[in-house]
């Protein structure tokens, strides 16, 4: 196996954190290739090693032809064949992971849409709407009804099954979300907001994100919500 991971700008792009964390997990030596969302706005440059035509996507040239694997639950699934540890081990702590990464792959639009990912911002931009409430309530609660289930397994570390999974890569950009507009949860999902930005892979995201220089206007929350901060 020989991984490259393409991937957007770290400060903004929540998809390419999620297949990063995974090809992180999995211990496999990989390359990153960050090519930027500016950029792909411009020339569609993304077309050029994904299918889709967005981040993340993953190569892996140990194969002849060289496997393409786009799509972060897809990247889950493919790393999980070749790797342990990117699920859990025990059959029912899997299936509840597989179920909150799928929920989190196709839900939470208003967390999408009105709490995008900028880790290097922080901001106030209550009241949220009914439906990001809603959203931040129900993540709250995967978080709590997680880490009662199956936070035991493992080292124990804080983490939603103990040691570190696809199901923490998946709710990564989240936390990062939280932090930035100052969500902050109370009991087991404040414990698990806490333990998943102090993880090593998290900080090493953040410390490349705090890095880059290039601004990406339309994930911007100063700019999106400059007349309610003004306000």
């Amino acid at each position: 196996m020989s991984y490259t991971i393409y991937i957007g700008n770290k400060n903004y792009s929540s998809w390419s954190l999620r297949g990063w964390l995974l090809v992180r997990a999995c211990g496999a030596p990989f390359t990153e290739r960050v090519v930027s969302l500016n950029a792909n706005d411009l020339t569609g440059v993304y077309k050029e090693f994904s299918p889709s035509g967005l981040v993340p996507c993953l190569v892996d040239s140990g194969t002849q032809p060289e496997t393409v694997v786009w799509d972060s639950m897809a990247i889950a699934e493919y790393l999980a064949e070749r790797h342990p540890g990117i699920w859990p081990a025990a059959a029912g702590a899997r299936a509840w992971a597989r179920s909150i990464c799928a929920e989190m792959h196709s839900g939470f639009r208003a967390v999408r849409g009105e709490m995008t990912m900028c880790i290097k911002e922080s901001v106030d931009v209550r009241p949220w709407s009914t439906a990001l409430q809603r959203d931040i309530d129900r993540i709250c609660a995967i978080w709590s009804e997680s880490r009662k289930r199956h936070g035991g397994q493992g080292d124990g570390g804080g983490l939603l099954f103990g040691e570190f999974c696809a199901a923490d890569a998946f709710y990564g950009p989240v936390a990062f979300r939280f932090r930035t507009y100052g969500v902050q949860p109370g009991g087991a999902a404040g414990e698990y907001l806490a333990a998943l930005l102090a993880h090593p892979y998290m900080r090493e995201w953040e410390r490349g994100a705090l890095a880059e220089t290039e601004v990406i206007e339309v994930d911007e929350p100063r700019i999106i919500y400059r007349d309610k901060i003004r306000s």
